[in-house]
C-alpha cells in the first residue's frame, strides 16, 4: 500500500480503532457544541498523536511526515476538527525548534512536550497580514535582555488553550514594510500582556478554538527568540511548506469520508423500485469521487516520502500541489456527496453536511489555494 512500513500501517491500524471508538461517537456532538473535551485531547497526548514526530532523545516516540499525514487522513475521515488535535506540536512548535532552535531551547522545551499534555500554537496572520506578511504590523523591540512585544494576531487557532504560542513580529526597523525584519518568538500564553478574544464562530472544523490575541507589552527573554534576529520568515516558510501536505492529507481523510457515507446511502436509498447506486448517473458520480480522492493521496504521500528521504529540492512547489489539489478535490468530492443524499445531505442528522462546513476552510488556510497556484507557478518559470 503506497510503500507503507509495517509500521506506519500498524499506526494506521491504531488510529483508526481509537476513531471508531473514540471520536465517530461525538463527532456530531463536537460539531454542535463547537466544543472538543479535554478529555480526548489527552487521550491522543496518551497515545503520542499530539505530539507524534518529537525524536526519542527529548522524551517523544518519534514518528516520520508520512506518520503525521497518515494519522490526520485516518482522523479526519470522521472528524476533520479532530485531526487538527494530531500533530499539533509538531507544527507549531517541535519542526521549529529541530530546524532553527539551539540546543538549549530544545531542551527547556521539547520534554514539556513530550508529556502530551501541553499544546501550542502558531500566530502570524493579521487581519491586514495574511498572504501578505511582509504587511505585518506585531513589533519586537529589544529591551536590554528582552525584547516587548505589541500588536494584534488574527485567527490564532488552539492559541486560547494552548500553553505556548509561536509568534511572529517585526525587529529592528519594525516600521519597513519587509520580510528581512521578521522574528520569531516562543512565548507562554501566561506572560503578562497577552490575552485573547473571543472565539470566532466558523463555518465549519467547530470545536477548534480561534481567537484573536491581542500583545501589550508582552516581555519575551532574548532566550525565547528562535534563529537569528530578522530571520523568522524562513521559519514561518518552513512551517508552511510542511504544514501543507499534511492539510491535503486532512482533505484526504475528509473526501474519502464523504464517498463512504455516499456509497453507504446510495445503496440504501431506494427509488425507481431499486437502489439509487443502480443508476448509472450516480455511479459515474460516486467514481470520479473516488478517483479524485485516491489521485489526491497519491500526491500527498509522493511529497511526504520526498520530505522523509530529505530531499527539499523545488519542495515549495511541491508541499504546494499537495495541499492545493487535495483541499480543491475534496471541496468537489464534499459536494458531490451532499447532491447524491439529495435533501438529507444538507440535514445535520447526516454527516456529509458537516464535512461539506469543514471542506471549504482547507482552501483557505496555510495559505489560499490561489496562493498555491503562485507558488507552483514561479517554480515552474523560474530560471534554470
Amino acid at each position: 500500500m503506497m510503500g507503507f512500513s509495517e509500521e506506519h500501517l500498524a499506526l494506521r491500524d491504531a488510529v483508526r480503532s481509537m476513531v471508531e471508538k473514540e471520536v465517530r461517537p461525538i463527532a456530531s456532538k463536537i460539531d454542535e457544541s463547537d466544543e472538543i473535551p479535554s478529555s480526548l485531547i489527552e487521550l491522543f497526548g496518551d497515545m503520542g498523536l499530539v505530539q507524534i514526530g518529537l525524536p526519542e532523545q527529548y522524551g517523544g516516540a518519534g514518528g516520520d511526515f508520512t506518520a503525521v499525514c497518515l494519522v490526520r487522513e485516518e482522523i479526519a475521515r470522521v472528524s476533520q476538527a479532530c485531526s487538527l488535535i494530531a500533530g499539533r506540536n509538531w507544527f507549531s512548535m517541535i519542526q521549529v525548534l529541530m530546524n532553527f532552535g539551539t540546543e538549549e531551547q530544545r531542551q527547556r522545551f521539547l520534554p514539556q512536550l513530550a508529556k502530551g499534555r501541553a499544546l501550542s500554537a502558531g500566530a502570524i496572520t493579521e487581519q491586514e497580514a495574511g498572504s501578505d506578511p511582509a504587511s505585518m504590523r506585531t513589533k519586537a523591540v529589544l529591551d536590554g535582555d528582552s525584547y516587548v512585544l505589541n500588536g494584534q494576531k488574527a485567527w490564532v487557532s488552539w492559541g486560547p488553550i494552548s500553553r505556548f504560542i509561536t509568534i511572529f513580529a517585526k525587529t529592528g526597523d519594525t516600521d519597513r514594510r519587509g520580510v528581512d525584519n521578521i522574528s520569531c518568538f516562543i512565548v507562554d500564553r501566561e506572560t503578562p500582556g497577552l490575552t485573547f478574544g473571543r472565539q470566532e464562530k466558523k463555518l465549519g472544523v467547530h470545536g477548534v478554538p480561534s481567537a484573536a490575541m491581542f500583545l501589550d507589552n508582552v516581555r519575551v527573554p532574548v532566550e525565547n527568540r528562535i534563529g537569528e534576529e530578522g530571520r523568522g520568515f524562513i521559519a514561518a516558510m518552513r512551517i508552511l511548506d510542511l504544514n501543507r501536505p499534511t492539510v491535503g492529507a486532512m482533505a484526504v481523510g475528509l473526501a474519502q469520508g464523504a464517498v463512504d457515507e455516499a456509497v453507504a446511502f446510495a445503496k440504501a436509498r431506494r427509488q425507481f423500485g431499486k437502489a439509487v447506486a443502480e443508476f448509472q448517473g450516480i455511479q459515474f458520480m460516486l467514481a470520479d469521487m473516488q478517483m479524485q480522492t485516491e489521485a489526491a493521496r497519491l500526491l500527498v504521500y509522493d511529497c511526504a516520502r520526498q520530505i522523509d528521504a530529505g530531499n527539499f529540492t523545488g519542495m515549495a512547489a511541491r508541499s504546494a500541489m499537495a495541499k492545493a489539489f487535495p483541499t480543491d478535490t475534496a471541496m468537489r468530492v464534499t459536494t458531490d456527496a451532499v447532491q447524491i443524499l439529495g435533501s438529507a445531505g444538507c440535514s445535520a442528522e447526516y454527516p456529509v453536511e458537516r464535512m461539506f462546513r469543514d471542506a471549504k476552510i482547507n482552501q483557505i488556510w496555510e495559505g489560499t489555494n490561489q496562493i498555491q497556484r503562485i507558488v507552483i507557478a514561479r517554480e515552474m518559470l523560474k530560471e534554470q
